[in-house]
């Protein structure tokens, strides 16, 4: 017989070899998007601040606790500003933008509330930031900068006095001339009104959400259930309970006590301001009520520059020429029957931060240290170490009694 050719026979070894070798898939498979580590990573921080956000709604309570004992134990803490200077102010900073942060989540929480602007009426403080934030995103942004610039301003003047009293005087100028340039943008932005302190809405608390179910709340109705109990502890009757309908969680006011109707009517009784349109609870500067609120956003920085002028920290022209601006300003803002309460509210809180003028500069040097000096040696020793701590703090920092 004749033997197949040699291609038929490599052919054949061939088939055989593939028939008798087991066919395995191929180990390469496909990253789907939910198995890439890179994208998983990424998506990380988001459900972090997510759930940090839903953490501090739900806990807002003991979150304002905690912000103040940290500022606190910022001031308390003997010796803090000589030895560790830095360190306590960056812990201070730090306590003071996260709060901020804190105020936009639970403002944004508050928002989220259908049944909270029927519940309670805002102060006047609150609706005219409110408005102004939600028009005006513009002002809302401006407003953040002026708030973290005075939370850091501190901290940046004590990172620049290592450098030299040089560079230290041209950063305090520098931040004065920022707050002042935002300030002038959010008056122009807000059509000339008055600027409110802080710019930015307040920290409001949180109602906590009910969730008692059908049951529950027939329990309690029929007496079943234990009745509840105050902030003290005592146990309130059943006229001082609120109860949330079932079905549309809207809640009924408490009831009067029987001897004090009066004082119940009165708290349900809207005010002029209640009604207002938020932008109208400031009304529009006057032309002198624009120099005297000019005047007064300016008179910072023209102190600062004097002062870093000044060889002499007894020298009265520094102070004399910042207190004769304010002032000027106080003369010449409006006043009259037209004036809100909201207004009055701002110049009272003016009025108040004017007495840090007691704590600066020549007044400082040569009247109020030796007054508290003379305090300071009547006291135990740890208030007195405290009082000497801020004594160093009064004599080698300007933003130290910066309104």
């Amino acid at each position: 017989m004749s033997m197949p050719p040699d291609s038929l026979r490599k052919g054949a070894n061939t088939t055989s070899t593939t028939a008798s070798r087991p066919i395995t898939k191929s180990t390469t498979t496909t990253t789907t998007p939910s198995q890439n580590p890179i994208r998983s990573l990424v998506s990380m921080p988001p459900k972090w601040l997510y759930m940090y956000s839903d953490f501090i709604t739900k806990n807002a309570h003991q979150v304002s606790q905690i912000e103040s004992a940290l500022r606190s134990l910022t001031y308390i803490i003997p010796g803090r500003f000589r030895d560790a200077e830095i360190a306590s102010e960056t812990v201070h900073s730090g306590v003071q933008l996260l709060a901020l942060y804190h105020d936009a989540v639970l403002r944004n929480a508050l928002n989220k509330i259908p049944s909270l602007p029927t519940a309670r009426i805002p102060g006047p403080h609150a609706r005219y930031t409110r408005f102004w934030t939600a028009k005006s995103s513009l002002y809302r942004r401006i407003a953040l900068l002026l708030q973290i610039v005075q939370y850091t301003e501190m901290l940046w003047e004590m990172a620049a006095k290592r450098r030299g009293e040089k560079i230290r005087w041209r950063v305090v100028i520098i931040l004065e001339a920022l707050k002042a340039i935002c300030r002038l943008l959010l008056m122009r932005i807000t059509s000339s009104r008055p600027l409110v302190t802080p710019p930015l809405p307040e920290r409001e608390p949180i109602p906590v959400e009910d969730d008692q179910s059908d049951e529950d709340v027939l329990k309690e109705l029929m007496g079943e259930e234990p009745p509840e109990q105050g902030m003290d502890g005592s146990v309130k009757e059943a006229h001082e309970r609120e109860w949330a309908m079932p079905r549309t969680k809207s809640s009924l006011p408490s009831l009067p006590n029987p001897g004090d109707v009066g004082s119940y009517l009165q708290s349900r009784v809207l005010t002029a301001d209640d009604i207002k349109p938020a932008a109208r609870l400031l009304n529009t500067l006057s032309r002198s009520g624009r120099a005297a609120e000019i005047l007064h956003i300016l008179s910072p920085l023209v102190y600062a520059v004097a002062l870093s002028r000044s060889k002499d920290k007894k020298s009265w022209a520094p102070w004399v020429i910042g207190l004769s601006i304010e002032y000027t300003a106080r003369q010449l803002r409006d006043r009259g029957f037209r004036s809100t309460s909201l207004e009055q509210e701002e110049w009272g809180k003016r009025y108040w931060a004017a007495g840090w003028w007691t704590m600066r500069g020549a007044f400082y040097e040569n009247v109020t240290k030796g007054l508290i000096t003379g305090v300071r040696r009547r006291m135990p020793s740890l208030v007195s170490g405290i009082l000497e701590d801020y004594e160093y703090l009064w004599e080698n920092y300007y933003f130290s009694t910066s309104a």
